[in-house]
């Protein structure tokens, strides 16, 4: 138990894994800009703690936890200017819930330097 005038160490006062607003950007191979969207993404600080001393023949597997997903739900927008016979709708997640677990690779981007979520290869955004 902490006493009253006891610092918290630095990584207890980090934001805690929670939904927050972000833009992303929406582009498709066929339409000539990048759109922002703005919807919710998962990010904050886990808690992880890896073994001090580690016995033989015992076994430890480290998990680090991320902020991840719990519950989403992907939505549909439709990119202007796409020209005729290229589809234009893309979907985007959008983050209900959140927790901290295991990084799913399948459906996160778990990379230390991974693009920034309004990254757009073509370099051009429209704002709508």
């Amino acid at each position: 138990m902490l006493k009253e005038d006891s610092v918290l160490p630095a990584a207890y006062q980090l934001p805690g894994c929670q939904l927050v607003n972000q833009t992303v950007s929406m582009e498709k191979k066929g339409c000539p800009r990048c759109h922002p969207v703005e919807t919710t993404i998962c990010s904050g600080h886990c808690i992880t703690m890896d073994p001090v001393m580690m016995a033989p023949r015992l076994k430890v597997f480290k998990i680090q936890q991320v902020c991840t997903y719990r519950e989403l739900q992907y939505r549909l927008f439709e990119l202007p200017d796409c020209p005729p016979g290229v589809d234009p709708v893309v979907q985007y997640p959008v983050a209900l819930s959140c927790s901290c677990s295991h990084c799913a690779m399948a459906t996160s981007d778990c990379t230390v330097d991974s693009l920034q979520p309004d990254y757009c290869t073509s370099q051009t955004l429209n704002y709508y």
